[in-house]
């Protein structure tokens, strides 16, 4: 038996870094990752959402008035980018998710505060996302007592209530029991979708090409798009297989309420399930083998997760990361879908949504159909 020498040992090692340099894809994505996962974790992840955007209706423009919106502003965590001159405009802003909250301020606000009866505030928030809305709506709750302390000065001072001079009523839309089932289980469809899809496509013609089988494709007279299609078409039935499992899960396990129209969301799905199908026909296209073709898609699928606002607020990540999400399409996939189940959109409200899911797909099928014929030639 031969015994133990470090010669043998640093030319095994000295080996596989000579591998690791010829295969540059793997030990780009050995760095990649890692790299990946640090800037997200560390910058664009958020978990206390600050400056999200507000809608005012003001009925009363009194000192006190402005003094509340003044305090709101400083607090950080609203940023009042629209006034609503009626309850329906400020209804339709929250139902197409422009704003996250709408603060109303009715028209007796500052003489109720003279007479020391308290006045209501109201404060509307969009609440399918709980992680989004708690912080801000705890701030507002510890900003009641104290806000009006400035103005309430010298023989106003006897209406400082112990309990704040103005008491501040929520009204969380959507999801008034801030259920985080809600908000999870539809994003799990875009979630599982992206993962399974894009894996599963990814290996496609990579198998092939390991196999030994992409010379029969190549001596058939099928053009390069007619594979793709070809290669797409059976995994849209698998994928249309995992939303029903999901929806019905929802429905009957989680108890997530179904406002809109389930046939809408599997309309959308199909176009949802393409762009992730000929995204990864574009990895197997790029990869040498099925593990690159895996590295390709676990690069994609977790900016997938991180960015989309599954996990973490989207509005509390910084803008260059808000940036990248709105390129990826779960992140709008993830809105569609919400705002089907939980706010019954229609194809009028999910319209803005869509274009951007229409263009990744176009690109993702041009790019791959691209380097489909590269791959023949």
């Amino acid at each position: 038996m031969r015994r133990f020498t470090f010669h043998r040992l640093w030319a095994i090692v000295l080996k596989e870094f000579i591998q690791m340099k010829r295969d540059r894809v793997t030990f780009g994505m050995m760095v990649g990752i890692p790299l990946m996962q640090l800037m997200l974790f560390g910058f664009a992840i958020n978990s206390d959402p600050k400056h999200l955007p507000a809608a005012i209706r003001a009925a009363d423009q009194g000192p006190f008035s402005r003094t509340l919106v003044a305090a709101l502003r400083t607090s950080g965590y609203f940023t009042l980018v629209r006034e609503a001159a009626t309850e329906e405009e400020a209804r339709r802003l929250l139902q197409l998710g422009d704003v996250q909250f709408v603060i109303n301020i009715p028209e007796d606000f500052s003489r109720r505060i003279l007479r020391g009866e308290r006045p209501t505030l109201l404060i509307e928030a969009d609440a399918t996302d709980p992680a989004a809305t708690g912080p801000a709506l705890s701030a507002v709750r510890a900003l009641a007592d104290h806000v009006l302390d400035r103005d309430l000065t010298g023989p106003l001072a006897r209406l400082r209530a112990k309990s704040g001079p103005i008491d501040f009523q929520v009204h969380a839309h959507y999801n008034p029991e801030n259920i985080t089932q809600y908000n999870v289980v539809p994003g799990l469809m875009g979630v599982v979708l992206t993962m399974t899809m894009v894996v599963i496509t990814a290996l496609a013609i990579t198998r092939e090409r390991e196999r030994g089988t992409m010379e029969n494709l190549l001596s058939t007279p099928v053009r390069p798009f007619e594979v793709m299609l070809g290669k797409i078409l059976p995994y849209i039935a698998v994928g249309y297989i995992q939303v029903t499992l999901i929806l019905i899960a929802a429905r009957f396990i989680f108890g997530v309420p179904m406002v809109g129209n389930l046939a809408l969301i599997y309309a959308v799905s199909l176009l949802f399930i393409a762009a992730n199908l000929a995204m990864g026909i574009t990895f197997s296209t790029l990869a040498k083998n099925q593990l690159q073709a895996v590295q390709m898609a676990f690069f994609f699928f977790l900016p997938s997760i991180l960015l989309s606002g599954f996990m973490f607020p989207f509005r509390g990540m910084p803008e260059w990361a808000q940036w990248i999400g709105s390129c990826l399409p779960n992140t709008h996939f993830l809105r569609i879908v919400r705002g089907i189940l939980l706010k019954g959109n229609g194809l009028a409200e999910i319209t803005p949504e869509l274009w951007p899911l229409l263009a990744f797909l176009v690109v993702a099928m041009t790019v791959g159909v691209k380097r489909y014929r590269q791959t023949l030639d």
